[in-house]
């Protein structure tokens, strides 16, 4: 396998950029072994300290895996970095069509297999969020980032509360586009108003064990929103 050769300019990018590629594109299978510091070195025509480094980046970056006396081997063909600034550059909507997608199944599972523990994280997130209130019971404009952060506990626990390791990491994941999108939506005057019921309905239908009615209350908390994003959308 040849690499095309990297230039002189931020060496070591141009380099990370060069692998990530032969990576993504699969050159390497995973679980396959990379070829040695000094071949890349070679084949790139840069010095073995510059491909170190990028490998080091790779193996941070989730994407390779170093073992001692064995070598560098590929453990995943998508580099979790460029996801997640993907995910960033999304806009509300694609993040609120996602949230229902991934929350109407959490809330499904939750329904069956939640614990006592998981209905308190609940109540304490809501509780919590109250703090943050104006007296019309709205988000209080000078504290919107905080409200953020108890809204996103809530819907943390409900995805928690579903017990499913997967799930759960891809949810843990992705809370930070979330986060910056519904800090965005709540300093939207266009946006809907807040419904407290909307939350306490979520929570009754996971405490009732009823899976279907807890799916449609993870939807229908997030649809309105959706629906209002769609519609200054199409106003534009």
């Amino acid at each position: 396998m040849t690499l095309r050769a990297a230039g002189r300019q931020s060496l070591v990018d141009t380099v990370v950029d060069q692998l990530r590629a032969q990576v993504t594109a699969g050159e390497w299978p995973v679980g396959g072994r990379i070829p040695t510091e000094h071949a890349l070195a070679e084949q790139l025509q840069v010095g073995r300290n510059t491909v170190r480094e990028a490998v080091r980046v790779l193996v941070h970056a989730g994407m390779l895996r170093s073992r001692q006396g064995e070598g560098t081997f590929v453990v995943s063909t998508a580099d979790p970095g460029e996801i997640m600034r993907g995910l960033q550059r999304a806009g509300v909507r694609d993040v609120l069509e996602l949230r229902i997608a991934l929350e109407a199944e959490a809330a499904r599972l939750a329904a069956v297999r939640h614990e006592p523990a998981d209905l308190e994280r609940m109540r304490a997130a809501l509780d919590a969020q109250t703090a943050f209130e104006d007296p019309d019971g709205q988000p209080d404009s000078g504290n919107l980032e905080l409200y953020a952060d108890h809204d996103i506990a809530f819907h943390k626990a409900v995805v928690e509360a579903a017990h499913n390791t997967a799930l759960t990491a891809t949810y843990g994941w992705f809370s930070s586009s979330v986060r910056e999108s519904l800090v965005t939506a709540l300093g939207d005057r266009e946006m809907p108003r807040i419904v407290h019921g909307d939350h306490h309905a979520l929570m009754d239908a996971i405490a009732s064990g009823d899976p279907d009615a807890a799916a449609r209350a993870a939807r229908a908390l997030l649809e309105r929103p959706k629906q209002a994003v769609e519609s200054l959308l199409a106003e534009r």
